[in-house]
């Protein structure tokens, strides 16, 4: 209290905000000068500007006529940088060096704390600041004079030759075609001093006009300082709560900008990023996204955001696939760009993607050597095309990277038809552009129909089959109840109205026990969803449980065994998907819906000759217990078994072969005479190639 009434305040003075010349005004900040002379009296002869680099080139005249002026010096320039004859090229027309070039540089990066203030009339008036430009010589005009000596030094070298001196000799040139450039070398040439200062020296210099301190221009313009309103109720900026204002003022986290890390100039903050426009903020997100839920890109953009803004914005660069957002081909290929790759232009980069976009409209999967083939584009474009929206499955090809986004779908059928009729269009523009067949346009049929027109994926088939095992279950055991409770009042009222009737009892010989090891573990002790113990003591139509154990083993058998004769090699994880998918394929009531453990599934693959190949996975390796577990078919019966056997041999003893290490072993083993073509049907049967090496199938993805 004593400091506040030592320290009264003495006027209070209102404060507006101009916006007139919100984003133009620049502060440029020039070279300390003797005090008798300041840059109001200079006179500006020219000045230019590149507004994207905010880089500014001034041209000021230097008084010749001042004491403090060296004549034979100026005079001394002039002659070495434009020499002795004058031209309109020249620097100094007037053979003295009567001007000075300053060139700029940027003070500060982020100039939003600066403003420039207006007093006038007990009235503050604020005008933000869009740049500090600093200003210093440029020395360019030594440049000049050097390349001027050098070429005088060549000409009088050149001038000793003899007018009778032969021709040069022909030299032979060697032409190199250079490799196609990778993404990271492209990279590496994007962020490398060299390409920064092309692409600075490409931005076009805009020539100004130069108004002096006294000019009416300049008075014009300065009235712009001013705030064009007349109270503060059109100055909402200036009008805050004592505590957002003192939040202004000392915001809670002060970080120091030298300490802040320098980050590239194409990367936002999502601090930075919910600044801009919500069309910016989307067309950015999908950008460096490319593949995106409706649901996600909103919790990207902030609560509060309207939802039905957003799907106008999304709409203007990105498509639908599958229920979820894709960002379009022109956004990431703008006009006048060519691939980093092949150097195609940006149209036919567009035309190839939207053909991998469309196929995903069509399937859950895309094979990359047909997109190649239809598009007739190199490699790395097309696989720059499937990483934005998919990725790449052994042996299967490539699966859209989401799932089906079926409540999107639901909510907005409009946008979804919306879409689909310009699918339809893109889709009659890639016909006539690639002459697409038939087989193209068709796509593969479902095996349930769904309510959209995609194919389900693995995992969605899955667990559609699992949940029709179980109805079916609970279908069965609801009927051998009922049937249960049936025979035994059947079997009471027999008691009832025959007593003295009896069963004749055929003894078991000891020398013939009832075979069934074969069944042991069978369902982990369940038969047709009953305990073992319950169905040894009550008979099912007349007729004991064994037998439709017996039906159940021999279709299960049945299975694996063809199975294994088309894939020869399968873990267990690859098994159990395989036989998901038999079971949905499965009529309803059929006797393998009873239930099949995992250890019966193990049990039966060895009962039909197949054998675990333990191989020797490496420590680090993020695969499952399932997929762990190889089995291999040891005998199929044709003549490559022995081959078969030997290769399984060896990578009971290696995760990763190379081929020459298995064509040596299937020599020595199988004889010298072993050909190319044997070698590639076992290798065919049992591996897939991956990096130059050699796995069994299903170990790979370990």
């Amino acid at each position: 209290m004593a400091n506040e009434e030592d320290d009264p305040i003495i006027q209070e003075i209102d404060v507006f905000l101009a916006r007139s010349l919100l984003e133009k005004l620049y502060l440029f900040q020039y070279p300390i000068r003797p005090a008798s002379m300041t840059y109001d009296d200079v006179t500006h002869l020219s000045a230019k500007i590149k507004p994207k680099q905010q880089k500014v080139e001034l041209e000021m005249a230097i008084d010749t006529l001042n004491p403090n002026y060296c004549r034979s010096k100026g005079e001394q320039i002039a002659l070495n940088v434009d020499g002795t004859c004058t031209d309109e090229t020249s620097t100094y027309s007037s053979k003295l060096m009567d001007k000075q070039t300053f060139c700029s540089s940027q003070a500060a990066s982020n100039v939003s704390r600066y403003a420039a203030a207006v007093y006038k009339k007990g009235e503050l008036h604020l005008t933000p600041l869009h740049g500090i430009l600093q200003l210093r010589p440029s020395f360019t005009y030594l440049d000049k004079a050097d390349a001027k000596h050098r070429e005088r030094e060549a000409a009088n070298e050149g001038g000793d030759s003899s007018q009778d001196e032969a021709e040069d000799d022909v030299k032979q040139i060697t032409v190199r075609f250079s490799r196609p450039e990778t993404e990271q070398a492209r990279q590496r040439r994007v962020q490398s001093y060299e390409f920064l200062q092309k692409r600075q020296a490409e931005e076009h210099w805009v020539h100004l006009h130069y108004y002096g301190l006294k000019d009416s221009r300049s008075e014009h313009e300065r009235q712009y300082l001013f705030s064009q309103g007349h109270g503060l109720a059109e100055n909402t900026e200036l009008i805050k709560s004592p505590s957002e204002y003192l939040m202004m003022l000392m915001p809670p986290s002060i970080e120091e900008e030298n300490d802040k890390p320098m980050a590239p100039s194409n990367v936002l903050s999502m601090a930075q990023l919910r600044t801009l426009p919500l069309a910016d903020q989307i067309k950015i997100l999908m950008k460096n996204v490319k593949v995106m839920p409706f649901a996600n890109l909103l919790s990207l953009l902030g609560s509060g955001t309207d939802a039905t803004a957003v799907l106008r914005c999304v709409q203007q660069v990105a498509l639908l696939v599958q229920g979820n957002w894709v960002v379009k081909s022109e956004v990431l290929y703008p006009k006048d760009t060519s691939s980093p790759h092949s150097g195609v232009p940006a149209e036919v980069l567009c035309r190839g993607r939207d053909f991998v976009m469309w196929k995903f409209t069509q399937d859950r999967w895309v094979v990359r050597k047909e997109v190649a083939a239809v598009t007739k584009l190199c490699p790395e474009d097309v696989k720059d095309f499937l990483e934005h929206m998919s990725v790449a499955r052994i042996n299967k090809g490539w699966e859209f990277m989401l799932p089906y986004d079926e409540d999107f779908v639901k909510k907005h059928p409009d946008i979804v038809q919306r879409q689909q009729m310009l699918w339809m269009g893109i889709q009659a523009k890639l016909e006539k552009v690639y002459n697409l067949l038939k087989e193209h346009l068709t796509p593969k049929k479902q095996e349930a129909q769904s309510a959209h027109p995609l194919l389900v994926s693995g995992e969605q088939r899955v667990n559609m089959a699992k949940a029709k095992v179980k109805q079916n279950y609970g279908q069965l055991e609801k009927e051998f109840q009922k049937q249960k409770a049936e025979m035994k009042s059947n079997d009471a009222s027999a008691r009832t109205d025959v007593p003295n009737i009896r069963i004749k009892e055929e003894p078991v010989s000891v020398e013939e026990p009832m075979d069934t090891s074969a069944h042991e573990g069978l369902n982990n002790g369940l038969v047709n969803g009953l305990h073992t113990a319950q169905a040894s003591m009550d008979p099912v139509n007349g007729h004991l449980p064994g037998g439709c154990i017996d039906r159940v083993a021999q279709e299960l058998k049945a299975f694996v065994s063809s199975t294994f004769k088309k894939q020869f090699v399968l873990t267990l994880s690859e098994l159990k998907r395989l036989f998901n998918l038999h079971l949905a394929s499965l009529p309803p009531g059929h006797t393998l819906f009873s239930g099949i453990s995992d250890k019966m599934l193990q049990d039966m693959v060895l009962d039909t000759g197949c054998k675990q190949i333990l191989v020797p996975f490496p420590p680090q390796t993020a695969a499952s217990p399932d997929e762990l577990k190889v089995y291999a078919l040891w005998e199929a019966g044709d003549t490559y078994d022995q081959h078969r056997q030997v290769l399984l041999e060896i990578f009971s003893k290696n995760y990763r072969v190379r081929r020459n290490v298995i064509q040596n072993q299937l020599s020595q083993e199988c004889g010298e005479d072993l050909n190319k073509q044997e070698v590639d049907r076992v290798l065919k049967d049992c591996c897939v190639s991956y990096g130059g090496m050699w796995y069994l199938k299903g170990t790979v993805q370990s």
